[in-house]
Order: structure tokens, then sequence, then C-alpha cells
């Protein structure tokens, strides 16, 4: 979600942008044979416009022209395999956002940061300590 959020900002300009994002904010609660049916209609309405191309004059080259709308869509297109992993295994109990492992590594950090001024390789025994710990 951040990558496609990266690419699209919050507030996308287009009609393209602004579907692919309404799109995208579905996806902690989809499965993944929703989700892709989404992405491949939101495909077929769009194709065109995400191959656009822009000629630059007096020259061969061209670079596509919503570049940005093309790579969030490309994002999701790539990740996709790995999206619904959490959803294909459910006796890991992997959880369906970051949010938890986030939080964690921000413990981690706050504790590394009372001993600043260590060398990396100290540091570095440090935050194995820690990790060994959980």
């Amino acid at each position: 979600m951040k990558n496609v959020t990266k690419y699209l900002t919050r507030r996308p300009e287009t009609l393209a942008g602004q579907e692919l994002r309404s799109i995208m904010l579905t996806l902690p609660k989809s499965n993944e044979k929703e989700f892709t049916k989404l992405l491949v209609e939101w495909k077929k309405d769009w194709n065109e416009f995400i191959t656009d191309k822009t000629y630059v004059t007096g020259t061969k080259h061209w670079y596509y022209t919503h570049k940005k709308v093309r790579s969030a869509y490309k994002s999701l297109e790539k990740n996709l395999p790995y999206l619904f992993t959490y959803q294909k295994y459910p006796e890991l109990n992997i959880p369906n956002t970051t949010n938890t492992i986030d939080g964690y590594f921000a413990s981690v950090k706050k504790k590394v940061a009372a001993h600043h001024g260590l060398r990396k390789d100290r540091r570095y025994k440090v935050i194995s300590e820690l990790l060994n710990k959980s």
C-alpha cells in the first residue's frame, strides 16, 4: 500500500489513479480472488491510458505519459502473488499488516538510541541481543 501511495499520492489527480487507489484501499479486507478481479477489470478499462507514450520531439526517444499511475499498477501486479500470503497459510497466524513488527522495531530503536556513540560492532551486538531476547 505504501508503494502505491508513493506513486499516486493520497489524492491522485487522474481518474485512473483515483480508481486504482480505491482498489488498493480494499486490500486489507479482500481476498486474492476478489482483488485480482478488481485489478484485471481496472487494467481492461485503463490499459490504453497506462500504455500511452509521449515522444520526444526530434528524436526516437519516448516515455510513458502516465508513468506514476503505470508504476503503481505494475507494483501491485508484480507483488500480487505475495500480497495474500497470510491467507494462504492460516495455520501460521501471519498478520495482514506490518503494524506489530513496526511497533517492535520502534522499541528496539529507542533502546539502541539510549546508547548513542557506540561503535558499529558494539551496536550490532546490542541489537542482536535485543532481538534474541524476544
